[in-house]
């Protein structure tokens, strides 16, 4: 199922606190601010891809997929799913389109898994024959044998989760939207519900869109990241073509008990972040200037541990939020 947006939109309006004597005139005659959820979003998405859609808390990320799942009505633009518009033809949409909201759960917490999703197969209106073929392609894949006839409240997070997923798919949705869905798991049940969501998508040609904060998550999963931030996309891009965003850079990262709120910075040299008693520096790849900065630091700061790798994906999106931000900001 493909989605074709073009210049969405979504403001809010907000009352206006006051205090004090203000309060009464605020009662009396209220004034509002108009919130800029979402600025201008144009966005092509074709079926069978799977996409990550990550941004920073607050970036629009919710909103938008609110108003591709027809749960919110767009202020100005145009939103197609499958030839559909959401917020017109919800009801219709809702027969191809699946959801899973980490914090939130559809299974009934007293009732074992397998009864929510009978229950689903009433709701979705899915013939018996294609329900049973379908739940045994989802309990061989996320291996939901073991459990699916506990009560949900006995389950595990994991358990739960590989659950949420399978009642998401159970009427073989050609759009699938994925929140969180691996947040607070282990790192074994993260690797068989990202391999899960894969072989879904290999066999069923499901379209799949990702929020996630887990940069692992995106890397397992998707082969293209649309990224947010301010209400606005800043990039859209294969996954592959990120690690150009830091092409000859490396990451040093060193710990040390000195004050480091006095860092003296060097020309080419890029703090990502501080942390406690860690900083990591975006440095170029060049092995004298990575030499010089070394010495510099072991002579200026008690350092307890210096490394040097490689970025990873989430250090790479890092530095694109920081650089498109102070971007906008100039």
């Amino acid at each position: 199922m493909n989605i074709i947006v073009r210049d969405l939109k979504k403001h809010y309006k907000v009352k206006k606190r006051e205090v004090g004597l203000k309060k009464i005139k605020q009662l009396l005659k209220p004034e509002y601010s108009t919130i800029d959820a979402v600025k201008g979003i144009d966005l092509q998405i074709n079926e069978g891809e799977m996409v990550g859609f990550i941004g920073p808390n607050g970036a629009g990320k919710s909103t938008t997929i609110k108003m591709l799942t027809g749960i919110l009505a767009p202020s100005s633009g145009d939103i197609f799913v499958g030839g559909l518009n959401p917020a017109k033809d919800r009801k219709k949409l809702s027969y191809n389109i699946g959801t899973v909201f980490g914090q939130k759960s559809q299974l009934w917490f007293h009732l074992p898994p397998i009864d929510t999703f009978k229950l689903f197969s009433k709701i979705y209106e899915v013939d018996n024959f294609e329900f049973k073929k379908q739940l045994s392609l989802l309990v061989d894949i996320l291996q939901l044998e073991p459990f699916m006839h506990k009560p949900a409240r006995q389950l595990s997070l994991g358990q739960r989760m590989k659950c949420e997923i399978a009642a998401s798919l159970l009427h073989n949705p050609k759009l699938i939207f994925l929140d969180e869905p691996t947040i607070g798991l282990d790192v074994v049940a993260k690797r068989q519900i990202r391999t899960a969501l894969t072989e879904m998508n290999k066999r069923e040609n499901t379209t799949v869109i990702l929020t996630s904060h887990d940069a692992g998550d995106i890397e397992a999963i998707c082969e293209r990241v649309v990224i947010i931030n301010e209400g606005s996309l800043i990039l859209d891009n294969p996954i592959k073509s990120l690690s150009g965003y830091l092409q000859n850079n490396k990451l040093l990262k060193f710990k040390t008990a000195h004050d480091i709120s006095k860092l003296k910075m060097t020309a080419g040299i890029e703090i990502v972040s501080i942390e406690n008693e860690t900083v990591n520096l975006k440095v170029p790849d060049n092995n004298d200037f990575l030499s010089k900065i070394i010495v510099n630091l072991i002579n200026d700061y008690e350092i307890e541990d210096i490394s040097i790798t490689e970025p990873s994906l989430e250090e790479v999106i890092h530095s694109i939020y920081t650089e498109k931000s102070l971007r906008g900001s100039v």
